[in-house]
């Protein structure tokens, strides 16, 4: 399995980017894809998880509202539409599979969320 983030960057406080995961080699057909992130200094958190099975999402407090997931399954591509970004979202945001039916059940845990293959990550900065 390889996954690939793409879409992140620097952007003013209030602004939008996409970011992508495209994967490759999934061994089976349901699977989860989340979304983390981690910022300096702090503990790797949950932003949001897409299971592919029946399209459930699990959002994090933090992006609930202004972090929409989707996919594209065609493309086996996960996007993470990020609106009215703030300076505290600035962080390396990393992908990650994870095989089966309720695949994100262990998403929003901070040790070990069970995800066993993990994208390098793309830099999100937000500037005030």
């Amino acid at each position: 399995v390889q996954l690939v983030e793409s879409g992140g960057g620097l952007v003013q406080a209030g602004g939008s980017l996409r970011l992508s995961c495209t994967g490759s080699g999934f061994p089976f057909e349901s699977y989860a894809i989340g979304w983390f992130r981690q910022a300096p200094g702090n503990e790797r958190e949950g932003v949001s998880c897409f299971e592919t099975s029946d399209s459930t999402t699990y959002y994090a407090d933090s992006g609930k509202g202004r972090f929409p997931i989707s996919s594209d399954n065609a493309k086996n591509t996960v996007y993470l539409q990020m609106n009215d970004l703030k300076p505290g979202d600035t962080a390396v945001y990393v992908c990650a599979h994870r095989d089966g039916i309720d695949a994100c059940t262990f998403w929003s845990r901070t040790v070990d969320p069970d995800f066993s293959n993990w994208g390098q990550g793309t830099q999100v900065t937000v500037s005030s």
